[in-house]
């Protein structure tokens, strides 16, 4: 029998820029005014448990405070990942002024009828391969789905490997995956475990490393990339590590050990992969040193007032820097690593060594493609790259802005937004690329965002206090901003992503900084 509907709120105080959230029987249940209307969804984000009221409302769209995945407030369709799924639906009934929800969830639209007619092939099990799959049966495809990719895991969420993994505050096996199980079966989505040895592009050919082949009508093409190995000796030592996969984040563990206080651990470039896992190390208190030739860690990225303040941050939590140095050599005993050496001649002591030293497009089994001169594959702003095939991720070439040089943008959200577009493309859109840029970091209980991609700026407009990780960063080229750093700012910066993809001045920012500060 239907649970009856329950007064929850009054419309005439529900606000039309925020959401409220109500329980009713254990469900945690949003309540969204659109006007004289009130729409209710379910309260936290499918993607990682969210609040969703701590977000924004803006334009039609509610907007995740932590990752700024982004929902239809009409009816909780999903607008951008890295959420995958659309919100859960509930119904309800106005009363005059009063607003009742039914604690039943809205029940989902029957799938379809799966074919095996036509054949999509989604090469590369990541996130933007799982976002792929998502969005080709989001936008209707009925096909078969054929999911390929190297890894025994399924698609899984690859941010925690550097985050949260190397402390210990999540086991290997309980990294979440993109795309529950019941998930891919229910929606027939076939995976193959198997490494790619040669995509021949005209003849819609892959051919496995352990023998036969696989043709496709239409692919996706979504390996990302590979850790880049540095050329100088004893990279092949034990205890010498990278971190990519799943693997590879068992591996590290392994390699350090138990006893974590009578480890050494040098990390080799200062990397957001570097130096998140500097900081989830010196949780456990395993001593660490990072060694990289730049002066300032992320300077290129941020400037050099933000840098200072993350190696300062890194510092005060005892990481211990080797800057504007260069690694000669790794030297062992017995096979494994014990030590770095330096170009200058310092010894730096290590048991274990992790590689940060970049990463290069995984396309080197591509075949009849011409790529970009660092191994990327070039796409169109709807990205396609040839006839049939499509690419995302790391590895896609493609117009960040009409009319400016393209680019590689290794993010983990820009590669699911990458492959929403080509899905949707794939089963007939015309859609392009012109979304923004967004990722997060995370050091000693602190999440840094940053929204957009600037390569160049003129200002930097800072509010808040840098040095105590509690601010909001406007980087602003010809009156424009045109990328933001922030600390401890969740809901205004849903609202700037928001902004930006319409293009967002100085004055049209300060101003959202300033309505937060006043609302706060």
């Amino acid at each position: 029998m239907p649970t009856a509907a329950r007064h929850v709120a009054q419309l005439s105080q529900l606000r039309a820029d925020r959401a409220q959230r109500v329980v009713i029987d254990e469900e945690n249940i949003l309540l969204v005014r659109d006007g004289d209307t009130v729409h209710a969804f379910s309260a936290d984000c499918p993607h990682a448990g969210a609040p969703l009221e701590k977000g924004a409302l803006c334009n039609g769209r509610m907007i995740c405070p932590w990752h700024k995945a982004a929902f239809d407030v009409s009816n909780g369709a999903l607008l951008e990942p890295p959420a995958l799924h659309p919100l859960d639906r509930y119904t309800v009934t106005l009363d005059g002024d009063n607003v009742l929800v039914s604690p039943e969830k809205l029940a989902s639209p029957a799938l379809p009828a799966y074919t095996a007619t036509p054949h999509y092939v989604v090469i590369g099990a990541g996130a933007a391969g799982a976002a792929a799959c998502a969005a080709l049966r989001e936008s209707g495809f009925t096909g078969r789905i054929t999911l390929v990719g190297d890894e025994p895991h399924a698609p899984y969420d690859r941010t925690a490997l550097s985050k949260f993994v190397p402390s210990a505050d999540m086991a290997p096996a309980d990294v979440p995956p993109l795309l529950a199980p019941e998930w891919l079966t229910q929606h027939a989505i076939e995976r193959i475990v198997a490494k790619v040895e040669r995509l021949d592009v005209p003849r819609r050919t892959l051919h496995f490393e352990t023998g036969g082949e696989l043709t496709y009508d239409t692919a996706l093409l979504a390996t990302g990339s590979l850790p880049t190995l540095p050329s100088f000796p004893g990279v092949e030592l034990g205890g010498v590590q990278v971190l990519r996969s799943l693997d590879d984040a068992t591996a590290l563990l392994e390699a350090i050990g138990e006893d974590t206080r009578e480890t050494q651990v040098a990390i080799l470039g200062s990397s957001f992969i570097g130096l998140e896992t500097a900081s989830a190390l010196r949780g456990r208190g395993v001593s660490v040193t990072v060694v990289a030739p730049e002066a300032v860690p992320f300077a290129k990225q941020f400037g050099e007032r933000a840098g200072a303040m993350f190696r300062a941050l890194h510092e005060s939590h005892g990481v211990v820097f080797r800057l504007g140095a260069k690694v000669a050599s790794l030297e062992g005993e017995e096979g494994n690593v014990h030590e770095v050496m330096l170009d200058s001649g310092e010894h730096v002591p290590a048991d274990v060594v992790l590689l940060g030293t970049g990463v290069a497009p995984a396309t080197g089994f591509v075949e009849g493609l011409a790529l970009n001169g660092d191994g990327g594959v070039i796409v169109n702003a709807g990205m396609q790259a040839a006839p049939g095939l499509y690419a995302a991720g790391d590895l896609a070439v493609f117009p960040l802005h009409e009319g400016e040089q393209p680019l590689r943008v290794e993010h983990w959200r820009v590669a699911q937004q990458h492959a929403r577009i080509a899905a949707e493309n794939m089963c007939g859109a015309r859609n392009r690329y012109v979304g923004v840029p967004y990722f997060w970091t995370y050091h000693f209980g602190n999440r840094f965002e940053y929204l957009g991609h600037a390569s160049e700026w003129d200002d930097i407009v800072v509010d808040g206090d840098m040095d105590q990780q509690q601010f909001v960063a406007l980087y602003v080229k010809d009156d424009k901003v045109v990328a933001v750093l922030a600390c401890e700012r969740e809901a205004l910066t849903a609202r700037l992503i928001d902004a930006m993809g319409g293009g967002l001045s100085r004055a049209d920012a300060l101003a959202l900084v300033q309505e937060a500060a006043e609302a706060h």
